[in-house]
């Protein structure tokens, strides 16, 4: 009987399985697919098969012939629907962006994709930016709902076609990934190949071609066979969306317009965008777009936890075990214990007696163990610090504390106690900024003092006694335009670096940040010039050992209360033994700023910075970022478009519009300074020291200038014989004394596009 019961059971609850496993994903009498696509309401064909406008789909046939199958796109961006989730993610097909050279022509054809997401945005958490190729760069702009522009990029090199592993990642040689900007609801998006050098006219052979292309997280994996063409030409690229722009609450208010119309559905806020999303509960499924449309789960025709013994019964959002009637059990669901009846008498309650004298144990038990716990906790997490102190440094940070207690100042070691109270606990309220190698937060001291704390994302062990010795050299310079290094902690997984706080932003921000009240005049210009130019030259001639910069950028200086110039960002610097002129590493250095020969050779030497130095001058004169990809492509590098309007003449025109032109010599002298910074060799740019002493005779000049109109002609003779010799004052134009033939941060081993805080 029993038998025939369950069977009985299993067809019934088959039957309703059968029923709700047809259930319509559409409203009635709309096309529930288009070609092999499912098309879920709130998605339509047709206006009155969907919501509204925002999720209607267009449903072509490819062709004419009896064989044609139809495509689904969106309506707007026209761009190919291959998977539509309930879940709130599309799935769409994106095209890639590709530049290749013709070498009878010898001319590069680029194409440049441009995607407007009106109604969906673009998940920046599961999609990445890839470059393909072995002679490029690819790179995204992006702009948000307010108007604003975000520019990332990556590059991709490689020499040979045997450079590339088999089955490698894409990091960095032949191919590249880099994250979308997070935390913005991107509405345009537009992404472009581009050759970095020769325009693939080098790799030619193997490699004509370089791409660039969005594409979903673990959907393309990089082969050496992509190389000489890439064969798919469309990427699946992953999308949000949601219903409206109001939270579930507000939406509830209007039961007409309110999108959850099953009886058995709930509404949950979107995380990804403005809008919210609906689901069946519990034990349900379906489309909660949808009357009726959330149906109960058989859960006894699916995995369930009924033991052999019992029969699963289904219930509306639940089931139930049941067990034999020769068989005991608590009836509840997820595991009944079938069990033959005992006929001792007393049983159940020895039973009771021995489960609540295991219980009382079990709970003396939980209550010591707590204690063992946190009391191993707490060692864990001294020896943990301990580790970690050893790890970054600290006795040899001790041992070099020890060896300078003599000089003027030395560093402080902090606690992270100390850290996580001045910040509080590393309160996302209190970050400065964010750049690729770590985060800096503003923290307050006990002593009141105001300081900018760096924290590392990365750590390289073989980095540490370089790291000491940077701390070590930074604690000791004293130099009034150097942004002081007070400090560090050595507790942490990295280490944590603590600065003076510089509170008026970089050099970057106030030329290029178009929100920036405070223009910089020319005269400032000028002084941040010889102030940054006076800094790089103590470091490379006046420091008890030379010291390369090797990462000057605009967003390297920062402006204190006065304007002062604070050079900052001396992760990336190496110290040179002093009977060694150039040393060979690792090519690392920001693009726009990075000196040519460096990065062809690796032979790093004073006169890269030198060249750095030249594309900052070129930044204060023209007001232009130093690489843009919104500029036209032979535009895009300042430091070859300033060359070459000077060459041609063009000075007055590529000046920044807020600098006066009545000083139109000294503003010669000056770009010829930077002009001759931006020399391709090495050896024929001037020292640091020749372009410090070159400002500040422009400078001294100019301040008694700007001091008196009236100078007399002895003076303003006697003024110029001081000048130094890399300006000729006779024609106004500087010369050469040789011969013409993310701030606050550790940088680790990388090239970033456009540089960060």
């Amino acid at each position: 009987m029993a038998v025939r019961l369950k069977q009985l059971l299993l067809m019934v609850a088959a039957a309703i399985y059968t029923k709700a496993a047809t259930q319509p994903m559409s409203l009635p009498n709309c096309p529930t697919k288009c070609g092999s696509v499912t098309i879920p309401f709130p998605f339509g064909t047709t206006e009155n098969c969907s919501l509204d406008n925002t999720f209607l789909i267009n449903c072509n046939q490819t062709s004419s012939t009896p064989t044609s199958t139809n495509i689904p796109f969106l309506e707007k961006s026209n761009q190919t629907v291959l998977n539509i989730s309930l879940n709130g993610e599309l799935r769409v097909a994106w095209p890639v962006a590709s530049d290749c050279y013709a070498e009878k022509s010898k001319r590069v054809n680029q194409t440049v994709k441009h995607v407007n997401m009106t109604n969906f945005q673009i998940s920046p958490t599961r999609n990445k930016l890839t470059a393909v190729g072995c002679d490029t760069i690819g790179a995204l702009s992006a702009n948000d709902s307010g108007g604003n522009n975000y520019t990332t990029g990556c590059v991709a090199l490689c020499n040979r076609l045997d450079d590339i592993v088999a089955n490698q990642s894409c990091s960095g040689t032949g191919c590249c990934e880099i994250s979308i900007p997070q935390g913005h609801v991107l509405t345009e998006i537009a992404y472009v190949s581009g050759g970095l050098f020769n325009n693939h006219s080098s790799v030619h052979d193997f490699n004509p071609c370089g791409y660039a292309f969005v594409v979903e997280n673990g959907a393309y994996s990089f082969s050496s066979t992509d190389l000489p063409k890439l064969k798919k030409k469309e990427f699946p690229v992953l999308l949000d969306w949601a219903v409206g722009n109001q939270t579930c609450q507000q939406a509830q208010k209007d039961l007409f317009s309110y999108a959850c119309k099953a009886d058995k559905s709930t509404c949950y806020d979107s995380t990804e965008r403005s809008g919210y999303l609906c689901r069946c509960f519990h034990g349900y499924w379906g489309n909660p777009y949808l009357i009726h449309g959330c149906q109960d789960i058989n859960e006894c025709m699916e995995a369930n936890d009924c033991v052999e013994e019992a029969t699963c019964i289904n219930l509306l959002g639940s089931y139930h075990c049941l067990c034999p009637a020769e068989y005991e059990g608590d009836g509840k669901n997820n595991g009944t214990r079938c069990n033959k009846k005992s006929s001792t008498k007393g049983r159940k309650e020895i039973i009771m007696i021995i489960a609540l004298s295991v219980s009382i144990s079990l709970v003396g038990l939980l209550v010591g163990s707590f204690y063992v716990y946190w009391a191993l906790k707490k060692r864990k997490l001294v020896k943990l610090k301990e580790q970690f102190f050893q790890q970054n440094g600290g006795l040899l940070l001790q041992q070099q504390i020890v060896r300078h207690r003599g000089s003027t100042e030395t560093t402080k070691v902090f606690t992270v106690e100390e850290l996580n109270e001045a910040t509080d606990n590393f309160n996302e309220d209190r970050i400065l900024g964010q750049g690729g190698q770590g985060t800096v937060y503003k923290g307050v001291l006990q002593d009141k003092r105001i300081v900018a704390i760096k924290k590392s994302k990365i750590s390289d062990p073989n980095q540490i006694e370089p790291f000491i010795n940077e701390v070590i050299v930074l604690s000791q310079i004293n130099h009034r335009n150097v942004v002081k290094l007070l400090g560090c902690c050595l507790e942490t997984e990295v280490p944590l670096l603590v600065y003076e706080f510089i509170p008026n932003g970089t050099v970057y921000e106030h030329l290029h940040d178009q929100n920036q009240s405070l223009k910089l005049t020319w005269k400032t210009r000028l002084r941040i010039a010889k102030e940054t130019a006076g800094v790089l030259a103590y470091l490379h001639s006046a420091a008890s050992t030379p010291i390369i910069h090797r990462d000057v950028k605009s967003t390297n200086i920062l402006l204190d209360s006065n304007l002062t110039a604070k050079v900052s960002d001396f992760g990336a610097s190496r110290i040179i033994p002093l009977d060694q002129t150039q040393i060979t590493t690792l090519v690392q250095g920001t693009l726009g700023y990075l000196d040519p020969e460096y990065f062809h050779t690796s032979q790093l030497t004073e006169k890269s910075d030198v060249y750095s130095f030249g594309v900052v001058l070129a930044e204060l004169l023209t007001g232009k970022k130093a690489l843009s990809f919104g500029r036209p492509e032979v535009d895009r590098n300042l430091a070859v478009y300033f060359v070459s309007s000077l060459k041609e003449g063009r000075l007055l025109q590529i000046l920044d519009r807020n600098i006066d032109e009545e000083n139109i010599e000294q503003l010669k002298e000056v770009s010829h300074i930077a002009e001759e910074c931006l020399r391709v060799k090495g050896e024929e740019r001037p020292t640091m020291k020749e372009v410090a002493m070159g400002l500040e005779g422009i400078l001294v000049i100019e301040q008694h200038r700007w001091g008196s109109d009236n100078l007399s002609s002895e003076e303003t003779e006697n003024l110029l014989k001081t000048a130094p010799s890399i300006i000729n004052v006779e024609d106004g134009v500087g010369r050469s004394g040789i011969n013409s033939s993310d701030s606050y941060s550790i940088n680790q081993i990388s090239i970033s596009l456009n540089g960060g805080r």
